[in-house]
């Protein structure tokens, strides 16, 4: 079993060769995002149009840190608030992108939120906006609730992926409600066993990725977990190693939990004292 074997993840017209996709926000240098970017070893990674700022106080831009060739970028709508200023920006992403000659310009990763307390999605709006999307030629990977009923109109409304949230952006809580993530894992893959369903927000550490990977969703997103750790290098180098053990785990298919203890020697063939003598 190769690395690529057990990594390969299809999103649409894009080719993942890591389950894992990374942020460029929140770092204290460039230089720390990139070496992170290197550490996670991530293809893909995410950067929010509207809020991230192309150019820091010394006047360098955060694209002379990223590798272009290297690195697809999804771009994100973080920080819309609305369905016309989410599609606005996915616009505005994709005429970047093109200029840059990066195939992150064909997606988008759909951020429209409900409020700035919670950071968590309107699913109204977030609805409207992949129809717009969808049919201005986007392929639309959705941030959404746990709320299966949600998820499933997301994909009927052309959404190339559904990405749950774990818990709120950026709370490091994990996955709060694992129940909810199975069912949406259940009705976005029932007929479609290959539709990517991929954990976005609220990872805090390498065990939250690893859960994800094991209820069976088949990425995880992140960005905070990496960039607001005590030492941002190692966590990158955790969380790229959590990702591949728990996509293995899902797939090779854990054992029964059981009450009693099961003994994991044949009890057949034992020493006794009668042997002994």
């Amino acid at each position: 079993m190769t690395e690529t074997d057990t990594t390969t993840l299809r999103l649409g017209s894009h080719q993942l060769q890591s389950r894992l996709i990374v942020g460029t926000g929140k770092y204290a240098t460039f230089e720390l995002m990139q070496e992170c970017l290197t550490i996670s070893q991530s293809d893909v990674i995410t950067v929010a149009v509207r809020r991230e700022r192309l150019v820091d106080a010394a006047g360098r831009s955060i694209l002379d840190f990223i590798d272009l060739n290297r690195y697809t970028i999804l771009p994100n709508t973080a920080g819309c608030f609305t369905a016309d200023d989410a599609v606005r920006t996915a616009r505005l992403g994709r005429e970047i992108l093109l200029g840059l000659e990066n195939p992150g310009a064909s997606w988008v990763k759909l951020e429209v939120l409900g409020d700035t307390k919670t950071l968590l999605p309107d699913p109204i709006a977030t609805l409207d906006a992949t129809k717009q999307l969808v049919a201005d030629g986007f392929e639309v990977l959705c941030y959404s609730t746990d709320d299966p009923i949600t998820a499933r109109r997301l994909k009927d409304a052309g959404a190339t992926s559904v990405m749950p949230a774990g818990s709120p952006i950026g709370s490091g809580q994990g996955i709060l409600n694992p129940n909810n993530i199975r069912i949406c894992l259940e009705y976005l893959k029932e007929g479609d066993p290959t539709y990517p369903v991929i954990v976005d927000a609220g990872v805090g550490t390498a065990s939250d990725v690893a859960f994800a990977m094991e209820l069976g969703c088949d990425g995880v997103l992140l960005n905070t977990a990496i960039a607001s750790a005590r030492d941002p290098r190692r966590m990158a180098d955790a969380m790229r190693l959590a990702c591949r053990a728990g996509y293995l785990a899902s797939q090779s298919g854990r054992i029964a939990k059981k009450l009693y203890a099961t003994a994991s020697s044949p009890e057949s063939g034992l020493i006794s004292a009668e042997h002994g003598r």
